[in-house]
């Protein structure tokens, strides 16, 4: 194991920690709302008000990752499930999506709350996962999940052209056969799509997947409530869904 986490970036104290700062990004978040309920494209909607507020690159990713029109978030919450949903059934995992938020949250990077309830960081694979010090503790809490909500089969699912993605399957699947969990790793071309199309319940905070699927389960945040995790948040959410107080240490 190396010496590494999913911490936070050079300049991200500055670029999230004052309320001014956080003030700013929510109004930017209800203008980039604005224009998405208007069918105004992602990107150019993000560009423009990134433009508008002088906001730095990493701000404009993390309003892109909370960001949804109207539409979106009324679809996405119809398709909610709550964790009683969830037993005797299969649920399909985004691997590399979960695993690298929660190493993420462990990590105290920042996790930002988005107008859809879901919480997303700011990491990403970039072609190859590189396994870090927060990972085994990642895999236990989902472990915890899977124990406490009675799920009958957990399904990871992970980029196959991802560089290590053979190694974090071998990994979880050494872990289940340690635990005796009811786990399988699948490795796809096309993780979202087989995910959409294969998946009765999924668990991921990928806009495209949630605006596709036909269920899903808001995995993170129940483990912030049920294990009472710290996390260092931004909340952007001013609609009261899962909506915390900002920066707070416990959610």
């Amino acid at each position: 194991m190396n010496n590494r986490n999913r911490g936070k970036n050079t300049g991200d104290d500055s670029l999230f920690s004052s309320e001014k700062q956080i003030e700013k990004l929510k109004s930017a978040l209800q203008d980039i709302q604005y224009l998405l309920s208007r069918n105004y494209a992602e990107k150019a909607s993000s560009e423009l008000v990134g433009n508008h507020y002088r906001l730095k690159t990493r701000q404009i990713q993390a309003l892109r990752g909370a960001s949804a029109s109207g539409i979106q978030m009324q679809n996405r919450k119809s398709k909610e499930l709550k964790i009683l949903d969830l037993i005797d059934r299969t649920v399909y995992l985004d691997g590399f999506n979960v695993l690298i938020l929660l190493e993420s949250l462990l990590s105290e990077a920042y996790i930002f709350n988005g107008l859809d309830g879901c919480f997303r960081d700011l990491s990403g694979v970039h072609g190859t996962y590189k396994r870090v010090n927060q990972t085994q503790k990642a895999i236990e809490l989902i472990a915890v999940f899977f124990q406490k909500s009675q799920v009958e089969k957990l399904i990871w699912v992970f980029d196959k052209p991802v560089s290590n993605s053979g190694r974090i399957k071998q990994i979880i699947l050494d872990f289940a056969g340690e635990k005796n969990l009811s786990w399988e790793v699948e490795l796809q071309f096309n993780p979202d799509k087989f995910l959409v199309e294969n998946a009765e319940i999924v668990v991921s905070s990928d806009a495209w997947i949630l605006d596709h699927c036909k269920n899903w389960f808001n995995l993170v945040v129940y483990l912030i409530k049920e294990e009472n995790l710290s996390v260092n948040l931004i909340n952007l959410n001013t609609n009261g869904t899962n909506n915390f107080t900002n920066n707070t240490n416990k959610v």
